[in-house]
């Protein structure tokens, strides 16, 4: 598997549940979310731009991702937190493979920017990405223990040394062909989720 069949494995919309760990302050923190993910082909308009946007070839890509959430956190104060965005990722590999090589994204992980990452696909078949920011670096790991259940891990270092730890379940709630899942048909994983946030 490459890192486009990762994503489009990925594709329809997912229910997350989140804790987060604030290192420094030992105390976790916990949410939910609602995702959408939406495989783009490599002549997508949405992967021309992000490239043309980092001075990249567009023909180096294979693809990407169009990526919407919906989240809140325990901690946020009314009307003063906002976990909704959306972002745009496009593929760009070191060789025929595509199991590794550049992630352009419009919007980063860790902070609201355009930032180039690196991805790799691992032995285990999951999907890694790293990104170094100007203030901060983020590791993020994903993979599937089920078709329809996605499982993510995170750090978030600054330089400064506080740095916070993550881990989500992702539910299949709806396919990327508008089709329930499993888990969606199962009254009790109708329930809203208590955890989860950023999109990808």
């Amino acid at each position: 598997m490459n890192a486009l069949e990762f994503f489009q494995k990925s594709a329809g919309t997912w229910r997350s549940q989140r804790t987060t760990h604030h290192l420094a302050f030992r105390r976790a923190e916990k949410g939910g979310s609602e995702i959408l993910v939406n495989p783009l082909e490599a002549n997508d308009p949405k992967v021309i731009e992000i490239c043309q946007m980092h001075e990249i070839e567009p023909t180096t890509a294979i693809g990407g991702a169009y990526v919407k959430w919906d989240g809140t956190m325990a901690w946020d104060k009314e009307d003063d937190e906002n976990h909704s965005g959306e972002t745009v990722f496009a593929l760009v590999p070191d060789d025929e493979t595509g199991r590794q090589g550049k992630l352009l994204r419009e919007r980063g992980y860790a902070e609201v920017m355009p930032v180039i990452g690196r991805y790799e696909i691992d032995d285990e078949e999951a999907l890694v990405l790293i990104t170094e920011y100007p203030s901060m670096s983020s590791y993020e790991r994903f993979w599937f223990p089920a078709p329809n259940v996605r499982m993510r891990a995170s750090t978030v270092k600054r330089f400064g040394g506080f740095s916070t730890a993550t881990f989500c379940t992702e539910e299949l709630v709806t396919a990327e062909n508008g089709g329930e899942s499993e888990v969606a048909s199962n009254a009790e994983t109708k329930q809203p989720a208590i955890a989860s946030i950023f999109g990808w």
